[in-house]
């Protein structure tokens, strides 16, 4: 089992099932969710024996989800091979660079996987619709952006780019729960409220941006994430039908047999030295 659930009264959990009532049961969701992360271990192994290059951008509203679907993508990887990328806003050094610059490092090497939790695509968001981009910058970008991307996939990388889509008033009650909510509150930051005030804003930018960036070489995929549940199903899913790994040979682990040295003496440690056993 795993401890996502909001932490709410009940009250307000009544509430937030009655305007769910059509979500996918647990029996579902967990052995479809267990068969596909499993499924993500052979593409890990595949990545890896073929040194692949996969890059998958992780867009869309805020509490549409996309952390609990990069979160289920993950779980059971191996990090060195499968890693989050989720930058903070730039410094005032990356303010004078090339915008896409403070993004290339990250990029994938061979046998890398790695997640784009939001991407250069704030420019065409958030910096956009907050003004903290010119309408200059913004242009430049949009014009700019797909031929990055043909780049990157020329260069041998699999791009995969998902917009992560909720309804308005989906959001509305998500927004509600977090702040009645002790242990997701901190995920309530000034832009997330102001996206509840520029809702209409934040469609139109969305619009744009898929009419100028959504190219054959890298397209958009929506997911949509009024159910959690089906949503992250549904990437995994879809993330695995669209890269063409297979099953890889792996070696029989065995293992060796505990070499004792009988002149060793293990020494006695100073109690100080151990964590207190509070429990």
């Amino acid at each position: 089992m795993e401890f996502s659930e909001p932490m709410l009264s009940e009250e307000i959990r009544k509430i937030y099932k009655r305007q769910h009532p059509d979500m996918l049961d647990n029996r579902t969701y967990y052995t479809n969710l267990l068969r596909l992360q499993s499924e993500l271990i052979k593409l890990q192994y595949w990545v890896e024996k073929t040194n692949a290059k996969v890059l998958i951008i992780c867009e869309g509203r805020d509490s549409a989800g996309k952390g609990g679907v990069i979160k289920r993508i993950t779980q059971r990887l191996n990090p060195r091979v499968a890693r989050v990328v989720a930058l903070q806003k730039p410094s005032d050094r990356e303010m004078t660079q090339w915008y896409f610059q403070r993004y290339v490092p990250h990029l994938p090497a061979g046998g890398e996987i790695v997640l784009f939790d939001r991407s250069w695509y704030n420019r065409a968001g958030v910096e956009r619709v907050m003004g903290f981009a010119s309408d200059n910058q913004v242009e430049q970008f949009l014009q700019d952006v797909p031929e990055f991307e043909r780049m990157l996939v020329r260069s041998g990388i699999i791009v995969l780019k998902y917009w992560f889509s909720i309804t308005d008033e989906e959001q509305q009650l998500r927004f509600l729960t977090r702040i009645h909510d002790p242990m997701k509150q901190w995920k309530l930051s000034p832009m997330d409220l102001q996206s509840r005030v520029r809702w209409e804003d934040y469609t139109k930018a969305k619009e744009e941006m898929f009419e100028r960036t959504n190219i054959p070489e890298a397209p958009w995929y929506i997911v949509e994430g009024n159910d959690k549940k089906r949503e992250r199903l549904n990437c995994i899913e879809h993330i695995l039908s669209k890269i063409p790994y297979e099953d890889v040979a792996t070696e029989k682990v065995t293992l060796p047999e505990r070499v004792f040295n009988p002149d060793y003496e293990r020494r006695t440690l100073p109690d100080d030295l151990y964590v207190p056993k509070i429990y």
